[in-house]
């Protein structure tokens, strides 16, 4: 079986590295593979705190020079952190990830040949969700996990309306309702516009679920009742 789990940038490195972090998943991942010698895991890193950092920065500068700000040099920075934290969840995963990062997941060839594959960004126009999706469908998966700094989706933003309730299972038609079908860099949404669109046309569902708790993590990979949002068709 392969998971596929999009794991958020805010989670790796919300504003530098959570070194702590990323021992405890490292050691839930390799034991989950220790108990299952068939299990496979890929996963999609997300741009985090550097992402926003030198895009906000990339505005900032633009603004001051008087020149204006090009949403595909904006998205370009992001992909780079993307790939960034990527190689650094690679390299951490030694001899279970034999593949280099995979940054084009429409690429000819064989891109999985060990038990784990690490993927970042690949081009504008969507945010690394989206290689999760076309992974996940590349290589069978029927669900997507993707890992926040939130619990579950809301029916609207809980910062901006304390009215806002949490979702525990919504379609994907209502989801798009709430988060919208238009991508711009850096946009702040519990699953990417244009990932959602193609997870619906591909019949694929997606956990939404706080990526700081790993025994929450551990229990949806493993089948078990779960804390998160269950977007299906």
């Amino acid at each position: 079986m392969t998971s596929v789990v999009s794991l958020g940038g805010s989670i790796v490195a919300p504003y530098k590295v959570d070194c702590l972090y990323l021992q405890r998943f490292i050691e839930l991942i390799e034991t989950l593979l220790t108990e299952d010698r068939t299990e496979r895991f890929i996963i999609v890193v997300g741009g985090g705190g550097p992402a926003r950092t030198w895009q906000a920065a990339y505005r900032q500068v633009s603004g001051a020079l008087g020149a204006a700000v090009d949403d595909e040099q904006a998205d370009w920075i992001g992909i780079m952190a993307t790939r960034l934290n990527a190689q650094l969840v690679k390299a951490l995963f030694g001899p279970y990830c034999t593949d280099d990062v995979v940054t084009d997941p429409e690429a000819g060839g064989s891109l999985f040949t060990g038990r784990v594959l690490l993927a970042a960004g690949w081009k504008p126009g969507f945010s690394s969700d989206n290689d999760a999706v076309l992974l996940a469908k590349r290589f069978d998966a029927k669900i997507v996990i993707n890992l926040s700094n939130i619990e579950k989706v809301y029916t609207a933003d809980p910062k901006a309306d304390p009215k806002a309730k949490p979702i525990d299972s919504i379609n994907w038609k209502d989801f798009r309702a709430i988060t919208g079908d238009v991508w711009t860099p850096g946009k702040n949404v519990p699953f990417d516009p244009v990932a959602s669109r193609n997870a619906e046309e591909a019949g694929l569902s997606v956990i939404c679920a706080m990526g700081a708790d790993l025994e929450n993590l551990r229990r949806i990979l493993r089948g078990e009742s779960y804390n998160g949002t269950l977007i299906h068709a």
